[in-house]
């Protein structure tokens, strides 16, 4: 068991990533009007992914769209744990690629990712008739992103519940491990290991793209040792005449 908690960060001076905190604030806020409805389980059934349903085999009456689907159903959880678990990785990878990306660009990454790894759930099972909620594959497709932009970034996780620095490599690399072996149980766990896949998969593509022009993918950073920045220029002193020196100037 492998939780990160927080990585050492080594940009100066970055804005603040107001759309990573917007995006975690509206998961708990969702969540709340969800579990603070009369029926939690009508309210996921209106605004999940129904894989039938997106195929057009069937329909979920007073259900948004099934494309809208694609969208509304990462901001749903189906109780603590699994929203704690999602927003602990937004909150200690988001930030990072919001700076990597700027706002705008961040924000429709992640509702891209989103989508993209909901739909590769539902190519892995088009007739299921099971909601699917959680912004597990949004995520995911977050955290390669940051794999390909600070992979030997360290990062303090628990492990098995004890605290340890770790490069990012090592703790992404786990992560990724876990999605690919569960992948055989796919079909008897509750987990939707396609839509990480997939999550995963639009992240990989479309983070190369999206960055901003200069930042640098798979660059190493060490810990403590902040992005290099031009030298200011020296003042001209050309013009100033020099003063002999004696023995008593140093």
């Amino acid at each position: 068991m492998v939780m990160p908690l927080y990585d050492d960060n080594p940009f100066k001076n970055k804005a603040a990533p107001v759309v990573t905190w917007t995006l975690i604030g509206l998961n708990i806020v969702v969540f709340m009007f969800e579990f603070g409805s009369e029926s939690p389980r009508i309210f996921v059934s209106h605004y999940a992914i129904v894989p039938a349903a997106v195929t057009g085999e069937t329909s979920v009456p007073g259900a948004l769209s099934p494309i809208l689907t694609l969208f509304s159903y990462m901001f749903l959880h189906g109780d603590i744990l699994h929203i704690l678990g999602n927003l602990i990785f937004l909150w200690v990878f988001g930030d990072n690629i919001e700076h990597a990306l700027g706002r705008w660009r961040y924000l429709a990454f992640y509702l891209a990712v989103g989508a993209l790894a909901g739909l590769a759930y539902v190519a892995s099972t088009p007739h299921s008739r099971t909601p699917h909620i959680g912004a597990s594959g949004a995520i995911a497709g977050v955290v390669i992103a940051y794999a390909m932009l600070r992979p030997c970034a360290k990062i303090t996780a628990l492990v098995f519940g004890i605290p340890m620095r770790i490069s990012a490599y090592w703790i992404i690399g786990v992560f990724v491990f876990i999605q690919f072996i569960n992948l055989g149980a796919a079909s008897q766990s509750d987990v939707a290991w396609w839509c990480h896949i997939g999550g995963m998969a639009a992240g990989a593509a479309l983070f190369p793209f999206m960055r901003l022009p200069g930042v640098q993918l798979f660059e190493c950073i060490q810990p403590g040792q902040e992005p290099s920045e031009p030298a200011p220029a020296m003042p001209d002193t050309s013009h100033v005449p020099r003063v002999p020196q004696g023995p008593w100037q140093r």
